[in-house]
């Protein structure tokens, strides 16, 4: 049986252009249209808005055809566009290329790391954004991890907890166009005995309080998040298991006080998506990610996505995958993924199931959903644009 999964994620790519062009046939008409009146109900109260997360630059497509998915996400009505960055592509270059493209989607980091700029730094970068776009920025920020932050940005990964709350105080002060004066444990300014000036940010962002989402996987970070940010941008999510959540939310609140609640805080996960009547052809295209992440994103001692994995109850099958991605058995690891976990944490599949995963989502508490549509070329990565859009409606 594992080689056989293998076999079929290998040929998979190729086999998806051959699967999608059945999308068009009458058994994916969902019936309804998207649009403004779409817009106008996402607007609503307790609504799922969409977001589309086009990752890392490129995967294969070229500049021009990456931007025509981003303004045929903004006419099918999405509410936002994410990016992201590890050691490749970098976030924020991107989302300024969109912004003047672009006229209602807001645009979203998830995430910017934190090892990679100064606080300051990432205040100027939203702040420059959000005046390019007219106020559509989302300031998505995380901690990376520490092969990254180490390997890559020769910053120390140690003491998270509490250099993420300081990070973002210091950025919400300069988006405040407060002076910087700080002392805390892990950053002081200006930097003390020097020739150092307390300044303050010389431009203003169009927002008044710009929204802060905070990456949070651990069970501390995530309480964090929730008494720090305006949102939370899980990975791996599962929406049957937010209940484990909620407590370390609600303590988040409590901590934060002033009467915050889940109604001024906004669950962000990001999700991967395929709609297809071949369910088993829909798990395989999830397969090299959640490999990546459960198997290789991090050390055998400490991979947080790993942790998820075991948290959601598959404890044995997330030490397999690790043991068997980081021993370099990649397509033996991606066989090894329960087809339940895969469930859990995608739309994969018809769209009839998508429909009813994307209501669990919404009864979840989701408010923003970034979607990652996991096909390969443009014109099927727009189908699958269209086809979430409609499952949503």
């Amino acid at each position: 049986m594992p080689s056989s999964i293998a076999s079929r994620v290998r040929v998979g790519r190729q086999s998806i252009a051959l699967r999608n062009r059945l999308i068009g046939s009458r058994a994916f008409r969902t019936g309804r249209t998207v649009g403004d009146a779409w817009r106008r109900r996402q607007a609503a109260k307790g609504t799922l808005r969409l977001g589309l997360h086009i990752g890392y630059w490129g995967l294969g497509l070229t500049a021009q055809e990456q931007l025509e998915l981003v303004l045929e996400a903004e006419k099918l009505g999405y509410d936002s566009i994410w990016t992201a960055e590890a050691y490749g592509s970098d976030a924020a270059t991107v989302l300024a290329w969109m912004a003047q493209a672009t006229t209602r989607i807001k645009l979203g980091s998830a995430i910017f790391q934190m090892p990679g700029r100064s606080a300051a730094m990432t205040a100027m970068t939203a702040a420059t954004i959000d005046q390019l776009s007219g106020g559509r920025m989302l300031l998505g920020i995380g901690s990376s991890g520490p092969q990254v932050a180490e390997g890559w940005h020769g910053q120390r990964f140690g003491r998270q907890l509490q250099r993420t709350r300081e990070y973002v105080e210091v950025v919400r002060m300069a988006l405040a166009r407060q002076r910087l004066v700080y002392k805390g444990e892990t950053l002081e300014l200006p930097l003390p005995d020097g020739p150092g000036k307390a300044l303050r940010l010389t431009i203003a962002p169009v927002q008044q309080r710009m929204p802060i989402y905070l990456a949070a996987t651990g069970p501390k970070n995530t309480t964090l998040g929730a008494e720090i940010a305006d949102g939370w941008i899980p990975t791996l999510f599962s929406p049957e298991h937010v209940g484990e959540f909620r407590p370390l939310l609600e303590e988040g609140f409590a901590r934060a006080g002033n009467g915050k609640s889940f109604e001024d805080f906004d669950i962000a996960p990001t999700v991967n998506a395929f709609v297809t009547d071949d369910v088993d052809s829909a798990r395989d295209a999830m397969r090299p990610h959640i490999a990546l992440y459960v198997g290789g994103m991090g050390s055998r001692k400490q991979n947080f996505y790993n942790q998820i994995a075991q948290r959601y109850g598959f404890e044995d099958a997330a030490r397999e995958i690790q043991d068997l991605y980081l021993d370099g058995k990649r397509e033996e690891a991606m066989a090894a993924i329960p087809a339940a976990l895969i469930d859990k944490i995608s739309l994969a599949g018809p769209p009839d199931v998508v429909r009813e995963r994307l209501a669990i989502f919404r009864d979840a508490g989701v408010g923003t959903l970034m979607v990652s549509p996991m096909a390969w070329t443009f014109d099927e990565r727009r189908e699958q644009l269209r086809l979430v859009a409609e499952l949503a409606a």
